[in-house]
């Protein structure tokens, strides 16, 4: 009962934390790219016409792959590292709180997207599907 348990909690979990995710990428779209990297360039962010689409597009599909349980280990940990950017850049110099601009919900993010980057997903991820298929064919093999 806990292990059914367990897998619907990872599974609530990562769909909040994608749905965040892929709103906030898909946002950056539908407000236009140039905005958006009009203010990636006004608080120093390199590349900003670049790094713009770059973080919509990792928004987007890395909230779509955690929601699903895909690929959870490269995308949770770059949607960290897009927090720890956002920390660095935006929200680090307000302080920790968030309704002052601060940095307690960005770090939230990045925390749970770690943590999800490396549980496995649970057994309804389509990483322990696709895993647990491959375990059944015996072209992996367990230490």
């Amino acid at each position: 009962m806990f292990d059914r348990a367990r897998s619907i909690a990872f599974l609530l979990g990562r769909v909040a934390i994608g749905a965040i995710f892929l709103v906030h990428g898909w946002t950056k779209f539908s407000s236009g790219l140039s905005g958006t990297a009009g203010f990636f360039e006004s608080v120093g962010i390199p590349l900003a016409g670049v790094a713009a689409p770059a973080v919509a597009v990792l928004e987007v599909v890395g909230g779509i792959a955690l929601i699903l349980g895909a690929a959870l280990p490269v995308f949770g940990t770059l949607l960290a590292l897009n927090m720890l950017g956002a920390i660095l850049f935006v929200h680090g110099q307000a302080g920790f709180f968030a309704d002052k601009g601060g940095y307690e919900f960005v770090l939230a993010l990045a925390a749970a997207s770690l943590m999800i980057a490396f549980s496995g997903g649970g057994a309804l991820a389509v990483d322990s599907l696709w895993q647990g298929r491959r375990d059944r064919t015996g072209a992996t093999t367990s230490v």
